[in-house]
């Protein structure tokens, strides 16, 4: 198992049982023979410092499904969907809470991915949009009222229909909604969020194909 990572593409390889101190996490960080002491570790400085300077965590498990769900116990897990949405090559981005972002939400009762994708995109950016096709699934966490979040979204390309009603949703904190070419979504990305620069990169490859 430990022959199928190349060492060399990491800062720090740490192996089984070893201590996991804050000042340790910059870069790409490898734990071999991970075991769940340093999950819960790693889940808990993660909790309480922002690692600005940390750019990945790979933790390779005996028992892979076994660390999933230990994992997946720590936190109340949210399900949400949102929307890359295209118009005349341009992207469609919202500003909220200080940085770009794509819009998304969570899901309502007896709704489909699909559904609350659409749903989300139109209220928080007073559009109307067709979905195409699935990009992928993010996940990322962060407390709320004490309690840990670990959020799943299912991210959808899209098309506008008609932005005639182009305008933030206020009330979501949102401030500005504004296409950008992709040279300009590039820059605005570049200050968001990890799981939002996935989305584009898993786009871009998926076009590219």
């Amino acid at each position: 198992m430990n022959s199928s990572f190349e060492k060399s593409k990491f800062d720090l390889v740490l192996k089984n049982g070893e201590e996991i101190m804050s000042s340790m996490l910059n870069g790409d960080i490898l734990i071999l023979n991970a075991n769940l002491a340093q999950l819960s570790g790693l889940i808990k400085i993660m909790e309480v410092k922002k690692l600005k300077k940390l750019n990945s965590i790979t933790l390779a498990f005996v028992d892979k499904d076994i660390a999933t769900r230990f994992f997946k116990d720590q936190f109340k897990i949210i399900t949400a969907a949102g929307g890359l949405v295209l118009k005349d090559d341009k992207y469609l981005l919202i500003h909220r809470l200080g940085v770009w972002d794509l819009p998304k939400g969570k899901l309502e009762k007896d709704e489909t991915l699909e559904e609350g994708a659409a749903r989300e995109v139109e209220e928080e950016c007073g559009i109307k949009v067709e979905v195409l096709e699935k990009i992928g699934t993010t996940w990322h966490t962060y407390t709320l009222r004490g309690k840990r979040i670990l959020k799943k979204t299912v991210w959808y390309l899209m098309n506008c229909t008609d932005d005639s009603g182009l305008a933030p949703q206020e009330d979501e904190d949102i401030l500005e909604v504004k296409w950008m070419d992709i040279q300009e979504a590039k820059v605005a990305i570049k200050s968001s969020y990890g799981s939002i620069q996935n989305v584009f990169k898993k786009y871009t490859k998926l076009s590219t194909e």
